[in-house]
């Protein structure tokens, strides 16, 4: 039991969801129970908001994520579906079938050599389950190499050859978590889950749809105070219905309990690829509209710069490195930034409940929102000198395919700073009001005063709320490295002086802004324009003209949500 926390439960749909996932639940395996500073209050995050405890056969203590995955049979590769925590093998010996036994062998997908490398930096997984702790290999991870965003094909590297989420996953899973789809495959050109009505079917069949149900109550019927549902949900493809039938049965079932859902993309598209490149648009519409409807909040992750049909480039980080083109990286940048943006309603003191939040950032139908993060945050001066060299414009790198335009007006916003000492929160001059303050966030008493005040400089209209928090984010294997050292960007000041980064600052946003007046708008209209009956295999898939026609009236209106002019009354 969460023993007084209030618990949401995750369900993670799709494969690049899957990425995502074993990303985020990594970085908060890497994070617990270690506090970052022996003189500073430790576990800032209550850790039993998104965990749950159990007990095996044998009495051994487990801790694993309150989660349910689906996914496509072949995503699992050497990962049992049932896991080995809750077996008992040697009852499993002694039942055994005296009369005639006919064995039939499938082979299990061979384990990545290069993420074993990578794996053995901290330890392997076990034939038992059990992650076992390995000494580190002198300069294996440090001379990794790095690749920028701006990479136009992509490069034949080690990490490009991780196809799986499950090869780094490197936590422990509940027997309950797994359900696997095998009527749709993971991998091949045929029997691909590409359209919104077929993953919509799916939990219209009576055996997967009980199998959810009873997934939900086993996980549901334990929690003390249950707060809501977060959904982590592929928008580019047949998984969109999956997540837009789901967040209907929350709602319907749950009705009350917060339910923010994180739509995720991949990085850029590549030209060349129309029929992709048009149900990559149709999914991603209907994804928003229908999951928009049944969630409190739905807020879109990507590092592509539209969610249209045309491409954009992916967007930069000053001080990180990545390939775009590779699900591992651009799936860790977004687990990092959602690890930070959720930290409001996993806080161990004064949380922000998931409803509370939803109400401040999604008023006046405002129901879809956009996420930004600097990552990493530079912590090597004090907060107010790296706020002002910030200057004016936005400090966080857009996630949300939106682009952050000029004039961009924020109705509402949650802000997460972490990772900065508290040393450094404040400036070495006197509290205080004073002539020789450089600036006034120099004559803020506290690093809460100093953040609050910046918002309201940068934002002045905006509802704002934020935190500030010691706590960095966790960017150990297999993590992949995209950061070159902590002497300088985003490092823990008491960390070591160099070297590959461990734990980094992140500056999360998460807000209600105008840009998706045009974002949704342009969607609406380049959605108008297609020709639904052109594409046989999504109508095939349950999808009617009038269907689309429906989808593109309530982007429209959705749009009109996010009109620059519209007034803050609640």
């Amino acid at each position: 039991m969460a023993g007084g926390a209030r618990e949401v439960l995750t369900l993670q749909l799709g494969h690049f969801a899957g990425f995502v996932g074993a990303h985020w639940w990594n970085q908060q395996d890497a994070a617990l129970g270690r506090p970052t500073d022996a003189k500073e209050a430790p576990a800032e995050l209550c850790a039993d908001v998104l965990y749950r405890t159990g007990r095996t056969l044998h009495g051994q203590d487990t801790y694993t994520p309150r989660l349910i995955i689906m996914d496509l049979k072949g995503s699992l590769s050497s990962l049992q579906q049932e896991g080995g925590l809750y077996r008992d093998k040697q009852l499993d010996a002694a039942i055994a079938w005296q009369g005639k036994l006919t064995t039939h062998k499938e082979e299990l997908c061979p384990k990545n050599p290069y993420l074993q490398d990578v794996l053995s930096a901290e330890g392997v997984r076990s034939s038992d389950g059990v992650w076992r702790v390995k000494s580190t290999p002198n300069g294996t991870l440090a001379s990794l190499p790095l690749t920028t965003a701006q990479t136009p094909t992509p490069l034949t590297t080690p990490e490009s050859s991780i196809r799986v989420w499950s090869d780094f996953l490197r936590v422990q899973l509940h027997p309950r978590s797994i359900c696997m789809i095998h009527k749709y495959n993971h991998d091949g050109e045929t029997g691909r889950l590409e359209a919104f009505g077929q993953g919509e079917s799916i939990l219209k069949e009576p055996g997967y749809l009980e199998d959810l149900e009873d997934r939900l109550h086993f996980y549901v019927e334990e929690c003390d105070y249950l707060q809501g549902f977060q959904i982590l949900c592929d928008l580019h493809d047949g998984f969109s219905g999956v997540g837009a039938k789901t967040a209907e049965l929350l709602q319907d079932e749950y009705s009350g309990r917060g339910l923010i859902t994180w739509g995720l993309l991949p990085g850029p598209y590549r030209l060349g690829e129309p029929q992709k490149s048009i149900y990559r648009l149709l999914n991603t519409a209907f994804g928003l509209v229908h999951l928009t409807a049944h969630s409190s909040l739905v807020c879109p992750l990507s590092l592509g710069g539209s969610l249209g049909l045309r491409p954009e480039p992916a967007v930069t980080f000053p001080h990180l490195q990545y390939d775009a083109t590779l699900p591992f990286h651009c799936s860790a940048i977004l687990a990092t930034a959602l690890d930070t943006v959720t930290v409001p309603y996993r806080l161990r003191s004064s949380p922000v409940p998931m409803v509370h939040l939803a109400d401040m950032l999604g008023f006046a139908g405002k129901k879809v929102v956009t996420a930004g993060a600097t990552i990493p945050f530079p912590s090597g001066q004090s907060l107010p000198d790296t706020l002002v060299q910030l200057g004016g414009a936005s400090p966080w790198t857009p996630l949300s395919a939106c682009g952050d335009p000029p004039g961009t007006r924020c109705f509402a916003q949650s802000v997460v700073l972490r990772g900065v000492g508290s040393a450094l929160h404040t400036s070495p001059l006197p509290a205080g009001p004073t002539l020789h303050a450089p600036s006034p966030l120099h004559a803020c008493a506290t690093g809460e005063e100093v953040l609050t005040q910046y918002l309201r400089q940068q934002q002045p209209r905006a509802v704002s709320s934020s935190h500030l928090l010691l706590t960095p984010c966790k960017v150990v294997p297999p993590y992949p490295r995209l950061f070159s050292s902590l002497s300088k960007w985003g490092s823990v000041p008491d960390g070591p002086p160099a070297g590959p980064a461990e734990s980094i600052a992140v500056f999360g946003n998460l807000g209600s802004s105008s840009a998706l007046h045009q974002t949704l708008g342009d969607l609406a209209k380049e959605l108008s324009r297609l020709d639904l009956r052109r594409w046989a295999s999504f109508m095939a898939a349950g999808a009617e003209q009038d269907d689309l026609e429906e989808v593109v009236q309530e982007l429209h209106s959705l749009a009109q949500c996010y009109r620059p002019t519209d007034s803050l009354a609640h």
